[in-house]
């Protein structure tokens, strides 16, 4: 890593930073983007293009997700960071419209030009003769990482009002509904209550973590191997899928809405995640490490939002050469799995041009006192000062 940039970032960081609450937003961020590409496949079939996934055809791959489904973590943090930064800012006199216009204009500038940009491609698709079902699997793709960014936007909205809201009272939500859902045979359109409810759970920890309650490794044992045991339990006994991620063809998915299993597997997640705070610090007191989870942070959000296009643009320019095993090929077997990983470094180099081409409207911030470089947790870390 070159030692100008090392330097640069370690001079800019503010000395009270807390390194590890960035890592813990970074590893969030990687594990979705790896997750995807490990259970997401585009196959190419009768001139049309379909989505499948290795987790239907091998079901005992299932464990792939719990270590790739790290939603929980990204709120667990995003409540804490929100819930410090409006306090932070009514102490200093910033108005609430302030605060919440600083928070989320580095969400939604990367937004607009990934929306752009596939307006314009998915034109240029069908006017050259790409099917409807085609386009339709690509777009979706494309744009589901979209509800997860509106989702975590409503509730930063509302951090005045949930910041003191104790979990207990979204979890107690979340439980009432799947009991109606899968208890009583109720309406499975009840479900969507808990896409609010449920990733509320993660997201009040985290604000009352900031209030300095959740203080000790004993509490996040508890969270870990509560939560892990009460997952245990509703995937043995209860029915929930194994499965921390969407399957297709799947009756019950835990994601989509997020299920109690859900909810329990995530504060295992957020127990996991105040263990790791103490290491975590100790290794990225190493000026190289801190540089490497800043630059993640810096682009967090672009790379979340193009990390399927990208794995689209390898698989389209794939297509040239025929179909490519664990390119175009169905996920139903260990051999696409092996070959899938060797991918991986293809994705990632290509992403690396998206990230290059569209860092820039990440960067775009807010004006006024939020655009100072060594703002306290902003949506990312803090920007090199400017010379």
């Amino acid at each position: 890593m070159p030692r100008e940039l090392v330097r640069r970032i370690e001079a800019a960081t503010p000395p009270g930073r807390d390194r590890a609450l960035d890592a813990l937003r970074a590893l969030a961020i990687l594990g979705v983007v790896l997750g995807h590409w490990l259970v997401t496949a585009l196959v190419a079939d009768s001139g049309t293009v379909h989505g499948a996934s290795p987790l239907r055809y091998m079901p005992e791959l299932a464990p792939v997700s719990w270590v790739f489904q790290t939603l929980a973590v990204f709120f667990l943090v995003g409540g804490r960071v929100a819930a410090r930064g409006h306090a932070s800012a009514r102490a200093r006199g910033t108005t609430y419209g302030q605060w919440l216009g600083a928070r989320t204009a580095r969400l939604f500038g990367p937004v607009a030009a990934v929306l752009t940009v596939w307006t314009v491609v998915s034109g240029a698709l069908l006017a050259s003769g790409v099917g409807l079902d085609t386009l339709h699997t690509l777009l979706r793709l494309v744009l589901s990482p979209l509800w997860f960014l509106l989702v975590f936007a409503a509730l930063t909205a509302a951090t005045p009002l949930v910041a003191r809201l104790h979990p207990l009272w979204p979890f107690a939500v979340v439980l009432c509904v799947d009991l109606y859902r899968f208890g009583f045979g109720g309406s499975q359109e009840a479900g969507w209550i808990n896409l609010a409810a449920g990733w509320l759970v993660p997201y009040c920890l985290g604000a009352t973590w900031a209030r300095g309650s959740l203080r000790g490794r004993t509490t996040g044992w508890a969270l870990l191997l509560g939560g892990a045991a009460a997952t245990a339990g509703l995937v043995l006994w209860g029915g929930y899928p194994a499965s921390m991620v969407g399957v297709p063809g799947a009756a019950v998915s835990n994601l989509n809405p997020p299920t109690l299993a859900a909810v329990t597997f995530g504060l295992a997640q957020c127990g996991a995640a105040l263990l790791l705070l103490g290491p975590l610090r100790r290794v990225l007191a190493r000026p190289a490490a801190w540089t490497a989870v800043a630059v993640v942070n810096l682009s967090a959000m672009t790379v979340f939002l193009w990390h399927q296009t990208a794995m689209m643009a390898v698989t389209a320019t794939g297509l040239l050469a025929g179909r490519l095993p664990g390119l175009h090929t169905a996920p139903d077997g260990p051999a696409w799995i092996l070959v899938r990983l060797a991918w991986l470094p293809v994705f990632a180099a290509v992403l690396l041009v998206c990230g290059a081409a569209f860092r820039g409207y990440e960067g775009r911030r807010a004006r006024g006192r939020e655009r100072a470089p060594v703002a306290a947790y902003g949506p990312g870390p803090a920007r090199p000062a400017p010379r």
